[in-house]
């Protein structure tokens, strides 16, 4: 009861440790869901109105790499970037980029397949309008883009929590150094195996709100989406 008392306090007062980590947390996390939607989006839409053989190999390829095992996918950027990886002369390792990078492989493939999804459907009902209209491929996809937009946020949003909560593919590229790559799943994992309860369980509040805004924000940004449309 005094863990969570002091937990609250340190949320309450501001405490700076606390909220250098979320700060940290929130930077890699967005950053990370920035790089996502540039690829996720384009390849989704670019997926949904192509016809080719192997596309459902693809599809179901993309659907399974949502759900990448974590500590996977650090282990292999940690291959890419250790002093013997190709990409090791960049010297990457244990910097705030690598875990961009680790997250933008996680949360990418979710963005992709659900932007698919989306898109594919409307490509449906508006196949024939958007024919009629002579609008080239470019147009068609900015158009479905556009159409879809709230629904695209809806997907955004779950692969910024997913980004969020990630916690074993950060702390294999970056290291959890204090001060320098520790976000708050780490920091959480760390001061409880420590004993120090506040801090994590002041996290933990933190990171539950920040989920609980982002449900919030997906089920308003659908709402908005539904009323628009009629």
């Amino acid at each position: 009861m005094s863990g969570d008392a002091s937990a609250l306090q340190l949320v309450l007062t501001g405490d700076p440790v606390l909220f250098a980590i979320v700060r940290l947390s929130l930077i890699v996390s967005l950053t990370a869901v920035l790089f996502a939607t540039l690829l996720g989006v384009p390849a989704g839409a670019a997926l949904a109105l192509t016809r080719f053989r192997g596309r459902e190999a693809v599809i179901v390829v993309l659907n399974a790499a949502m759900g990448l095992p974590p500590v996977v996918v650090g282990l292999a950027v940690f291959l890419l970037l250790s002093r013997s990886g190709p990409l090791g002369t960049f010297g990457l390792l244990f910097t705030p980029t690598a875990m961009v990078i680790a997250q933008t492989i996680l949360v990418a493939p979710i963005i992709a397949a659900l932007a698919r999804q989306t898109i594919e459907d409307l490509w449906a009902e508006y196949r024939e309008e958007l024919a009629a209209m002579n609008i080239g491929p470019a147009g068609r996809v900015a158009t479905l883009i556009w159409d879809a937009r709230f629904s695209l946020v809806t997907a955004l949003l779950a692969g910024f929590g997913r980004a969020a909560a990630e916690v074993g593919a950060i702390i294999v590229v970056g290291g959890n150094i204090d001060g320098f790559t520790r976000t708050m799943t780490t920091a959480i994992a760390l001061e409880t195996s420590k004993g120090d309860l506040p801090l994590a369980i002041g996290l933990g509040i933190v990171l539950l709100g920040i989920v609980i805004a982002i449900n919030a924000l997906a089920w308003g940004a659908r709402r908005a989406g539904e009323r628009l449309a009629g």
